[in-house]
């Protein structure tokens, strides 16, 4: 369950489904503050406007025609139990977005909530997905994972001890459609598979914009770009050490190398027979293993002895999400964005010095 269900008020078939819903024992919080979103609305429509209290009511007044309970829709989220009145999909997308104005203008808003994004991976996948939700960069989206979340995931994951055990790819949809219950939102449970990859780049007419690959498994990463590099789908992935982001344009460039030629002519039937040792060495080929960080290039030799996994830090998955987001957004606005490899390392930018200076004013 991770889909909620968008009522209309003012329609006659959903009015009883509604009042059943507010007469079950499911219902556990009624969050009404349309009043609220629609003095919103008034004053992102008119911005140069200055409402006095009366004012502002009148025009909150006239939106809702007298009728606060009927405008809007009511979304109904079965997984906390919360019934939640919110604006009509168009004016609920421009005031929760105009805040990204006029670094996203409200055309180019309108072009990225037409546009689908696929994520793979959701461990560090997931604040990308989140991220790009929040900033309204995609209105469609697939998401593929089949893991689940782990006492050891929350110390990256945007989730709750509570939810120890829900599939990842269910807990990020839903993180999602709280942000926005308009989202379209289709989950791979079972991750990617021979059986589904087609079905998660999708048709022509349902195609891919863009695709952020945040997997660990050898196969996966090959074949998704086998696929993005065939429908011409540029791919992003973020790497979560140093600040590394890939840009492969797959759509400008569709006889481009996968991992800019770092892996050779290697395909995905290739990788599906390593074992765990060469897999270990297929990613440090794809990560470039001279340019990790020291403190990774140390766990790699104690992975399996003193160390269970990858290290993963929440501030680097949170940088890497903002990387992915930004560059999903101008690549799909149509900017001319190379493929390449970057990296954007806080150690580099903010260096350690080897003495603190004296305090202002202390004694020397």
């Amino acid at each position: 369950m991770f889909r909620p269900m968008l009522f209309d008020p003012s329609n006659p078939t959903d009015a009883p489904a509604l009042a059943a819903l507010h007469a079950s024992p499911a219902l556990r919080e009624v969050h009404d503050r349309i009043e609220d979103q629609v003095a919103e609305l008034v004053q992102c429509l008119a911005p140069g406007e200055r409402f006095g209290p009366q004012a502002l009511q009148r025009a909150v007044n006239d939106v809702v025609a007298g009728r606060p309970n009927t405008y809007g829709r009511w979304a109904w989220y079965p997984w906390s139990g919360r019934l939640v009145h919110v604006l009509p999909e168009e004016s609920f997308r421009l005031v929760r977005t105009d805040r990204n104005r006029d670094k996203i203008t409200r055309e180019q808003q309108h072009v990225l909530l037409r546009r689908r994004v696929g994520v793979i991976g959701l461990s560090v996948g997931s604040s990308a997905a989140l991220t790009c939700a929040m900033e309204g960069v995609g209105g469609a989206f697939r998401l593929a994972d089949f893991d689940r979340l782990s006492l050891s995931n929350l110390n990256r994951l945007r989730a709750g001890v509570h939810e120890i055990g829900l599939e990842k790819s269910v807990l990020c949809a839903r993180r999602m459609y709280e942000i926005d219950p308009y989202l379209d939102i289709e989950v791979f449970r079972d991750g990617v598979t021979e059986e589904s990859l087609d079905d998660f780049f999708g048709d022509d007419d349902h195609r891919l914009d863009v695709l952020i690959e945040e997997c660990d498994t050898p196969w996966v990463k090959v074949a998704a770009r086998e696929h993005a590099r065939r429908h011409r789908v540029p791919v992003l992935m973020d790497t979560n050490d140093r600040g590394l982001l890939d840009i492969e344009r797959f759509d400008l460039e569709p006889d481009r190398p996968l991992f800019h030629g770092r892996t050779g002519h290697t395909s995905a039937t290739d990788v599906r027979a390593l074992d765990q040792a060469g897999a270990l060495r297929f990613l440090l080929d794809v990560v470039d293993e001279q340019g990790l960080s020291p403190a990774m290039t140390d766990a790699l030799t104690r992975i399996g002895r003193s160390l269970s996994s990858w290290p993963q830090l929440a501030s680097g998955v949170m940088l890497g999400a903002a990387l992915v987001t930004d560059t999903a957004r101008r690549i799909l606005l149509g900017e001319p964005l190379p493929s390449g490899r970057h990296r954007i390392d806080l150690a580099d930018l903010i260096p350690t010095p080897a003495a603190l200076p004296a305090p202002h004013g202390a004694l020397r």
